[in-house]
């Protein structure tokens, strides 16, 4: 009995166990809907490509399933997963061809048995880094490619090496307490690479510059049990993966892809299907859809962030100072808030739009001002909360001005529930940002936008539904992904989860 309870508490905190039933499921979800779309039924033939794409993926499904079973025998029988069967992990390498991110994904976590929180920023970011070289690449296909096209992609290759390179570094010689004093220099070199949007890149080289450097051990080690905390969710590391995905490719888009194909009229390409020229399809003015997506992740990423973080500085120093001085100043502040709080904020944003104009400044501006209240309420909450602690009393007894009370110490120690909020209300803004380009109060009609494709689309949901499917899908996984990010920094900041 006692052996069992011990063998199902090695199965339920095995993160390789965990990942695959993970993988296992997503991978055999996509094979259905692959072998769904695999036939036309409307010219009653079979799609050669999708079907390609379903035999992979079932295969995958397969080989992963026995990958679980021996990796839950291995656990049984050794109380480890044996060396063997982590070189089998390498097979699974060879699905990033076929854009299987949970497979690849688990090939690496299974592949090493030390897995430092650098050594999964390094796989993430070959990973990102192979997807958006895959991306890029569908322009080959296009009549002509811009002019920075093959300088980029020299660079992109450079990149997926380079970070192949730093993740066996990382396994070899960086522990989860330090890094060698010679890791300071590669660490550099990754936050250089990281102008490319590859954040993977970024929390790499930061990491190891804090640990080559061995400043502030206390603080290295709170990060470090954060980050494990995250990076045990399977769920909030997919989800950061894609929004990495979508800025970096919403960055180097305009180094690889043509913006021209995304707004000018192709009168002699409407409503083309996908092909290997238009790989999401055109839509009614021949204008190609995956480039419009493309570029359309520039500006649903910029207002979501945006209209996160005007609100979230706005609403936090105005509840900072409501929490902390309270009475008079506490009902000034949020009385005026409540007033702002109780229209309704698609309905502020509609009237803002409609009384100064529809583009990308008004709606950011728009959407900020009816979220500032509910900011305000987190930050005021929380500072009345730390007002009473000991270190603040022992600051004010010391001589610290209010501001520097405020800003220095109780700040700082309230970022916690604001970064969560705001990572789960980025998802709230990209919605709105597409429903109200859907209504036409939003960006400009002409200009890619995923509101601004999805209204086209809909007009053709019974014949050539691909032009609503596709940007509907990437509005849907983009929230979503903010959403599980933002369960898993909850769950990693929250004190009592400790």
């Amino acid at each position: 009995m006692k052996n069992s309870l011990h063998v199902k508490l090695l199965l339920k905190i095995t993160q390789e166990y965990v990942n695959s039933h993970f993988t296992f499921v997503f991978s055999l979800l996509f094979s259905l809907l692959f072998l769904a779309y695999s036939y036309n039924f409307s010219t009653q033939s079979w799609r050669p490509i999708v079907l390609i794409f379903f035999v992979i993926y079932a295969i995958t499904t397969a080989y992963v399933g026995f990958l679980t079973l021996r990796i839950k025998q291995d656990l049984a029988n050794h109380n480890d997963i044996r060396k063997s069967t982590r070189l089998l992990g390498y097979p699974l390498l060879l699905t990033i061809v076929s854009g299987n991110i949970f497979s690849t994904s688990f090939a690496f976590l299974l592949m090493s048995k030390s897995k430092t929180a650098e050594y999964i920023f390094a796989a993430y970011a070959f990973i990102t880094q192979l997807f958006i070289i895959g991306i890029s690449a569908l322009n080959l296909f296009k009549p002509y490619v811009t002019d920075t096209f093959l300088l980029a992609m020299g660079l992109f290759l450079f990149l997926a090496i380079f970070y192949i390179v730093m993740l066996i570094l990382c396994t070899k010689f960086v522990t989860s307490e330090a890094a060698p004093k010679w890791m300071l220099f590669p660490g550099i070199l990754l936050l250089i690479a990281s102008l490319t949007g590859n954040l993977f890149a970024t929390l790499l080289g930061y990491s190891l510059i804090q640990k080559a450097r061995k400043s502030n051990p206390s603080t290295i080690e709170k990060w470090q049990r954060i980050w494990e905390k995250i990076l045990r969710n399977t769920m909030a590391v997919f989800g950061l993966f894609f929004i990495v995905f979508m800025f970096s490719l919403s960055v180097t888009s305009s180094w690889t892809f043509d913006y021209d194909f995304a707004i000018e009229n192709n009168y002699g390409a409407l409503l083309q299907t996908p092909s290997l020229e238009y790989p999401l399809g055109t839509d009614n003015y021949g204008r190609d859809l995956f480039s419009r997506i493309v570029f359309g992740a520039q500006i649903s990423l910029i207002v979501g962030l945006f209209s996160t973080i005007i609100p979230a500085l706005i609403g936090g120093t105005l509840g900072a100072f409501s929490g902390y001085y309270g009475k008079a100043t506490d009902n000034i502040i949020m009385r005026s808030l409540d007033i702002l709080y109780a229209i309704p904020g698609i309905l502020l944003a509609i009237a803002i739009i409609a009384a100064f104009g529809a583009n990308t400044i008004n709606l950011i501006i728009a959407l900020s001002v009816g979220a500032i209240p509910t900011y305000a309420r987190t930050m005021r909450a929380n500072v009345m909360q730390l007002s009473n602690f000991e270190f603040v009393e022992s600051a004010r007894a010391l001589g610290a001005s209010d501001a520097a009370i405020i800003f220095k110490h109780i700040v700082p120690n309230s970022l916690a529930p604001m970064i969560v909020k705001a990572t789960l209300t980025i998802g709230g803004a990209v919605i709105s940002t597409s429903s109200l380009s859907f209504l036409g109060l939003g960006i400009e009609p002409h200009i890619p936008e995923w509101g601004n494709i999805l209204k086209v689309g809909s007009t053709y949901l019974e014949t050539h539904s691909y032009v609503a499917i596709f940007p509907g899908l990437c509005i849907m996984l983009l929230v979503l992904s903010f959403n599980f990010l933002g369960d898993g920094l909850r769950d990693a900041l929250d004190p009592k989860s400790n």
